[in-house]
């Protein structure tokens, strides 16, 4: 079952019937089927995506709904629950500000909108096979704004179509007013921001660079209080001074832009911090003056222990929920978007209270979602997928990637890091010579030795080099069989394919076991990081994963097993904080009967 909770803004669209105009307190949402013989309240909601015309809910079995307001200048006609008709299985939705967007498995891109279509703005159409270079049209993500909507491809490239009335596009906004088909605006990317009624767009490379466009009226592009005076940044510009940490994600707004970073110092507490720009009059900084670069967003309420598990921005209100299961929000609130009972707004960020929530113990499933003066908070577990669909996700992801390998004709084959457990593993001898020297040496020196023995690339000395030289020498050829497997020189170890930049490669058996040795290793750290939820953490470690394991060779549990609701919980925590994909059957389903039968 669902759990959708519903506070804001009752009309554009108008979801419930008889209720108020402003609904301030959450309140439970359903759907109105026109067809009462597909139940869509039986369907898991996977993603909702909130905008200013219209709202899509998207569904674990790729389908996908919308609320669509009666709005002339798109030409709807209606104010009904409509299904969107898109054969292929979707995988994200995205709505901006006269637009929606649909990312489909395959990584074609469906989108409608005045700015896109405007001969049929209800229309959906395939804007990813309009891009002009044919080897760019894989789409990993999609990206809304007012007008514009941003696709990153898997060559990480970005590209905007659609309005570029304030230069949102990077280009000149005299010359170029908007497009109708996809055009590059920078290459090497690995996130695109923007927001559902936002104007202006962040583009953040692999080397943790910021770039900006677009509206600048009210600082929100974080440029300084000596740029404020640009109303449009129609060059995609580097942003300075940015806040230290990896940047996780940033939200855009019509006149603010709010950034969560991650601090990788394990001393440092909280990890993840809060910074905000633009003008706090329209209330959605989290402080009470205006800010032209990203300063942080300071309160009681973030707690050291507490960890930021989402966040959305609306066009004026921010809401934050937290693993205490806070909600915590700020901005305006003249519909009752913050939830809090009443009208009020709220500056600076304040602790909003939750019904009980049906699925509360795990709130780490939950999530937020705010359109122009609406919100939403729903629950949506991990989902899961095939084993060849989650390679499929990790091959495509450099960040996963650390050795390549270069073809005939000169094209670079990255390989990922799940080979690197297989080349110890795959050969007892070399891990037991290995431990063997590593059991009389410094930490400083078994650093040196691991480093040396996964990537190839450590500084080590020449003694110690001489100790380990049959090991190093015993992974090189280790990789020059994983070399062969990569560029299918061995019709023999070829076993299912994986496509990349419109090409087939075929991989062995093997990543299955490189695949569990990964996930242990994630067990482990993750159940570490979490060690309150657990009890005896290293036996209980084990005895999950190697539940873990066995499923995934045999998508069955051992009947022999002991199924606790601790093994259960961590089991959970792991697949959840990692969000693997998984083969069917649902592994929580099989641990649960069997929980039950045995209690």
């Amino acid at each position: 079952m669902n759990e959708i909770l519903f506070f804001g803004q009752n009309f554009y669209p108008n979801l419930f019937k008889n209720e108020p105009d402003s609904i301030t307190k959450p309140i439970q949402f359903k759907f109105e089927n026109e067809n009462e013989n597909e139940n869509e309240n039986e369907k898991q909601i996977k993603q909702i995506s909130t905008g200013f015309f219209s709202i899509v809910f998207l569904f674990e079995n790729g389908k996908a709904i919308e609320y669509l307001n009666e709005e002339e200048y798109l030409k709807y006609s209606n104010q009904n629950l409509e299904k969107i008709q898109i054969e292929e299985n979707i995988q994200k939705v995205t709505v901006g500000y006269y637009n929606e967007a649909i990312l489909t498995k395959e990584g074609n891109v469906f989108a409608k909108g005045y700015n896109i279509n405007p001969k049929n703005p209800k229309e959906f159409i395939n804007i990813s096979s309009l891009i002009e270079d044919t080897n760019d049209r894989i789409i990993q993500d999609i990206v809304s704004g007012y007008g514009t909507i941003y696709l990153l491809t898997s060559n990480q490239n970005a590209y905007g179509i659609g309005s570029n009335q304030y230069g949102q596009l990077g280009f000149d906004s005299e010359t170029l007013k908007k497009t109708e088909k996809p055009i590059l605006m920078m290459k090497n990317i690995s996130k695109i921001f923007s927001g559902n009624c936002s104007d202006h767009v962040f583009l953040l490379n692999s080397n943790q660079e910021l770039f900006g466009c677009g509206s600048n009226y009210d600082g929100q592009l974080g440029l300084g209080k000596s740029r404020k005076q640009e109303k449009k940044i129609q060059k995609l510009t580097k942003i300075q001074n940015i806040p230290e940490g990896k940047i996780i994600d940033i939200k855009c707004a019509n006149f603010h832009s709010i950034m969560l970073t991650e601090n990788e110092n394990e001393n440092e507490n909280p990890k993840r911090k809060f910074y905000s720009c633009g003008n706090y009059q329209y209330n959605g900084l989290g402080k009470n003056k205006n800010t032209y670069e990203f300063t942080e967003i300071k309160s009681s309420l973030f707690e050291k222990d507490d960890n930021i598990l989402d966040f959305s921005c609306g066009q004026e209100h921010t809401l934050i929920l937290t693993s205490n299961s806070k909600l915590i929000g700020f901005g305006d609130n003249l519909y009752g978007e913050l939830g809090t009972g009443d009208t009020v707004e709220q500056l600076i960020p304040i602790q909003i209270e939750l019904p009980k929530l049906r699925f509360n113990e795990n709130i780490s499933n939950y999530h937020v979602s705010c359109g122009n003066a609406q919100s939403f908070l729903y629950y949506s577990p991990p989902s899961f997928s095939n084993l060849e669909e989650d390679l499929i996700k990790l091959f495509q992801r450099k960040e996963f990637c650390n050795i390549s390998f270069k073809t005939k004709n000169e094209e670079i084959i990255e390989a990922h890091k799940l080979i690197l457990k297989y080349r110890l593993n795959q050969n007892q001898n070399q891990i037991s010579k290995l431990q063997e020297i590593i059991s009389n040496k410094s930490i400083k020196e078994s650093n040196q030795i691991f480093e040396m023995i996964y990537s190839n690339n450590s500084k080590i000395n020449l003694k110690l080099y001489s100790e380990i030289k049959e090991i190093i020498n015993s992974n090189e050829k280790i990789e020059e069989t994983m070399k062969r497997i990569y560029l299918n020189e061995n019709e023999n170890e070829k076993d299912f394919i994986i496509e990349r930049k419109e090409k087939q490669y075929k991989f062995p058996k093997l990543i299955l076991i490189m695949r569990s040795e990964l996930y242990r290793g994630m067990f482990l750290s993750v159940t570490n990081d979490k060690s309150n939820k657990v009890t005896d953490y290293s036996e209980l470690s084990n005895k999950s994963f190697q539940i873990f394991e066995y499923w995934i060779y045999s998508n069955q549990i051992k009947d022999e097993i002991q199924i606790t609701k601790e093994i259960i919980n961590e089991i959970e925590i792991g697949i959840d904080y990692f969000q693997l994909n998984q083969t069917n059957p649902n592994l929580f389903d099989l641990l649960i009967n069997k929980f039950n039968n045995q209690n």
